[in-house]
């Protein structure tokens, strides 16, 4: 059952010319791309709380039109609903989907503390747009850029004493923070000898880091860091490869 759902989110992205499959019944249809972070919370929300879905990967240079239909702006992620709405913008979607669906709630029950959860998760968008310079420039200053904005999540994992910032288990701050997270291994084997979380600076996040590897949920999307470096660099060069993971399914595939 594990290898065929990750047939499914490995699946090759869709083009302009291309059909859309009809929707699965029963199920939400996420619109994806594998190596997006911000596709790759809603992943995450969908798989905490068991909620059933289908993907269909999107190819972001070449969008199909069918897309452009559903969702103007032309972004992943988007979900389509049984009734065909269509809900895009990753914190949107999250939020609907911890209200709508009960079971296993991300956020925490008291209102303030549900939009502390909010600032925090806004805050660590700078920490994003700077890894995002960071790949595309190497430098010290974006490096320092990106561990200042980390040094208030380890703070916070201090005050907060306890595994995850949910608490006891992942929360929704775990999960919306979690993408850029898992690509840190990526950052550094491109960048060599610059290390984004050195121990001796973030302690607390580096257990955090490997607590949540072990989540169910984010097991289930996880890509190795070689394929999250592999893209990376080929979205630097304006040619991004969203097919790397299909690619790897094919050719492992022909070895049997």
């Amino acid at each position: 059952m594990r290898r065929a759902w990750s047939s499914v989110l490995n699946s090759r992205h869709l083009a302009r010319g291309s059909t859309n499959p009809p929707l699965v019944q029963g199920k939400l249809r996420l619109y994806s791309m594998r190596f997006c972070p911000y596709a790759h919370r809603v992943h995450l929300v969908l798989d905490a709380k068991h909620i059933p879905y289908d993907v269909v990967n999107v190819h972001l240079k070449d969008k199909p039109e069918w897309f452009l239909e559903r969702n103007p702006l032309g972004k992943v992620p988007a979900v389509e609903l049984e009734s065909g709405d269509c809900l895009y913008e990753s914190l949107v979607i999250a939020d609907y989907l911890d209200e709508k669906y009960p079971q296993r709630p991300l956020y925490p029950k008291d209102l303030v503390h549900k939009a502390k959860e909010r600032m925090f998760v806004e805050h660590f968008g700078q920490v994003a747009r700077n890894l995002l310079k960071l790949q595309r420039s190497p430098d010290n200053e974006h490096l320092e850029a990106v561990q200042t904005g980390l040094d208030v999540f380890e703070r916070e994992l201090a005050s907060r004493r306890r595994p995850f910032f949910g608490g006891e288990v992942a929360g929704m701050l775990d999960y919306m923070i979690w993408p850029w997270c898992e690509r840190i291994d990526a950052f550094e084997l491109l960048a060599g000898h610059q290390l984004l979380l050195p121990r001796n600076r973030y302690s607390l996040l580096n257990e955090w880091k490997l607590r949540m590897m072990d989540d169910d949920a984010v097991k289930i999307s996880f890509i190795d860091p070689k394929y999250h470096a592999e893209f990376i660099a080929s979205f630097v060069t304006g040619s991004p490869n969203y097919d790397i993971l299909a690619e790897d399914q094919n050719c492992n595939k022909s070895k049997l």
